[in-house]
């Protein structure tokens, strides 16, 4: 599945059940149910749903508790949009996996 097609995922009743925890924290989070997605990114204890959960925190608000996922992760402190930052985790969420 491509980003076009995830997108396009995001009308479906819920996401698909053989996505990873992150993938769906993505989804979750574009349908507005923050918390949900939140729990998703918890339960991937990987630098994927690190990634996912810093971005999260970041959206939330909350720069320090981001920052600490964000070193987690692996990666550097977003600082771009938000709806980019988005984009690019999920580029490369789909890329990992066979959705």
């Amino acid at each position: 599945m491509d980003i076009a097609g995830f997108k396009e995922s995001l009308n479906l009743a819920l996401p698909v059940d053989t996505w990873s925890d992150a993938l769906k924290a993505l989804w979750y989070d574009a349908n507005d149910d923050w918390h949900t997605a939140h729990t998703h990114a918890q339960a991937q204890a990987d630098s994927e749903g690190s990634w996912v959960h810093a971005y999260l925190h970041r959206k939330e608000g909350d720069p320090s508790n981001a920052a600490y996922w964000y070193r987690h992760a692996g990666r550097p402190v977003a600082t771009g949009s938000l709806s980019g930052e988005w984009d690019a985790i999920a580029q490369a969420l789909l890329a990992m996996t066979s959705v």
